[in-house]
């Protein structure tokens, strides 16, 4: 927890405070209208300067900022600040004989941390800085709290997530990368209008939990008094609306998953599924590597990028690899089949070193392989597809082989993106498949699908063959902003509690 008992520059900024109002200063200041950014207010004068003639002499006045004050040094009766807003900083000229004895006196008892506005007229110092010189200051916001003098560096990597919002205000960096996040979700969004697909929200709270494998977060509602799910995947709701009759579908939100947490795991993280009637794999295979190449371009990183130090091409058209040839690559078996018996199965996993279950059949341990010992060597862009039938209870089967399903994951720098198949419409083989997964359920896999009757109804009014796609925009992010951990482009990640974690 944090602790309520003040320290002494705390009570004494609070006594201040008081002592101001007091004085009738009101240390929290009501609305400013701003003029211009700091940026802004740069480029306004820089654009202004190029229209003198004479360069000399001559100031632009009318200029409106407000931010936080970063920085406070004193000559006497002058004072130089620098504010902080969203778009950068500004230095402010502060003297005692323009702004009046009593508002310089206000100015004298500023922190950094304080917010406020300043007006006044732009002018070049001698070092060439461009400067507000300040003709009248708001205070707006007292700050009790000082700013760090070091909020960085991995020691206190743990406390910039849990206090974000000083994170921010200290850490350029880290804004930048918040910045760039909205612009890639923003261009992915353009992206998918532009290409026909319409926008839509589903439940976040389900009755039965499906969609994808996973655990999920059980909630109750107490006016119904029933269980609900926090989703952890929109998929059977948006084939719901391919059913109905939309084509082109897509939906950027939450999930929620009650799993572990990782690099690339975060409870609840941001997806992008779509639902394009009349494709399959293929048609959002080519839709896959379009999304993540306009994302790329748009936020201004381009194809070529360097991820954690990994050299990472994204140039179209990216490697298309099935499953069952890198289990052959990787293994030295090359009559290898997803119909391998139990005990050849073993003596694989066994000879290469992954960990075997009570649980596994002959298929889950060839999946473990690729997981444990091939995933990680996929650096390049890299579609997997025709996965085994047996873990993929949503997917169509294989036209040409019933074993396999017509599904891909991919892979960029050792970690899945994206994940696809062609959608299963048929409503007897979901029904049977869901039994499948009832019996697993029973049998202790709690991340198995549980039965959904009304989808099953859903399909038996006749589903179009549909090309799904999910994609986690979280790690697009990471990928674009070369960030190593997930925690560092969601602006909140979940934290152990600081009490829970003092125990």
């Amino acid at each position: 927890m944090y602790d309520a008992k003040l320290t002494s520059t705390q009570q004494q900024r609070i006594d201040q405070i008081n002592e101001l109002r007091n004085e009738g200063i009101a240390p929290y200041g009501e609305r400013f209208d701003r003029t211009h950014s700091s940026t802004e207010a740069k480029s306004f004068f820089e654009a202004e300067e190029a229209k003198q003639e004479e360069k000399e002499h001559y100031s632009i006045p009318n200029v409106k900022v407000a931010g936080r004050i970063m920085t406070k040094r004193g000559q006497g009766k002058t004072t130089f600040l620098h504010i902080l807003d969203q778009s950068g900083q500004l230095q402010l000229y502060i003297r005692k004989d323009v702004i009046g004895e009593e508002p310089y006196a206000i100015v004298k008892r500023l922190y950094a941390g304080d917010i406020i506005g300043a007006e006044g007229s732009l002018f070049k110092t001698k070092t060439g800085e461009i400067s507000l010189r300040a003709e009248k200051i708001t205070l707006l916001s007292k700050s009790v709290n000082p700013l760090p003098e070091k909020f960085h560096g991995l020691t206190d990597i743990e406390l910039r997530y849990r206090q974000r919002y000083v994170d921010l205000i200290v850490n350029p960096e880290v804004r930048n990368t918040f910045e760039k996040r909205s612009q890639i979700v923003h261009s992915v969004r353009q992206f998918m209008h532009s290409k026909g697909f319409m926008e839509v929200e589903t439940p976040m709270m389900h009755s039965i939990a499906g969609g994808a494998a996973a655990r999920p977060f059980i909630t109750h509602h107490n006016a119904l008094d029933i269980d609900l799910y926090l989703r952890i995947a929109p998929e059977l709701y948006l084939k719901r609306l391919i059913v109905g009759g939309f084509e082109k579908v897509f939906e950027l939100n939450r999930n929620f998953r009650n799993e572990g947490m990782d690099s690339t795991h975060n409870p609840e993280f941001t997806m992008m599924e779509v639902y394009q009637a009349y494709g399959d794999m293929n048609t959002v295979m080519d839709l896959t590597e379009e999304i993540f190449c306009h994302a790329a371009k748009t936020c201004g990183v381009g194809y070529n990028i360097t991820y954690q130090g990994a050299q990472i091409d994204l140039t179209p058209a990216w490697r298309r690899v099935k499953l069952l040839d890198l289990l052959k690559e990787a293994t030295g078996k090359a009559d290898l089949s997803y119909s391998i018996s139990k005990d050849e199965a073993l003596e694989l996993a066994k000879k290469s070193g992954v960990d075997i279950e009570p649980g596994d059949t002959p298929v889950k341990l060839l999946v473990k392989i690729f997981d444990e010992k091939i995933e990680h060597t996929l650096i390049q862009p890299t579609f997997v597809y025709e996965y085994p039938k047996e873990i993929s209870p949503l997917s169509k089967a294989n036209k040409d082989n019933p074993d396999i399903v017509d599904r891909f994951e991919l892979f960029i720098n050792g970690k899945e993106f994206a994940n696809a198949f062609s959608e299963l419409n048929d409503s007897e083989d979901q029904l049977e498949r869901f039994l499948d997964q009832l019996k697993q359920r029973e049998s202790g896999d709690d991340e198995a699908h549980m039965m959904d009757m009304d989808y099953i109804n859903a399909l038996r009014y006749g589903m179009p063959p549909t090309g799904g796609l999910g994609i986690g925009i979280d790690r697009m992010v990471m990928l674009l902003t070369d960030a190593p951990s997930i925690r560092d482009v969601i602006l909140f990640p979940a934290m152990k509690p600081l009490a829970a974690k003092e125990q």
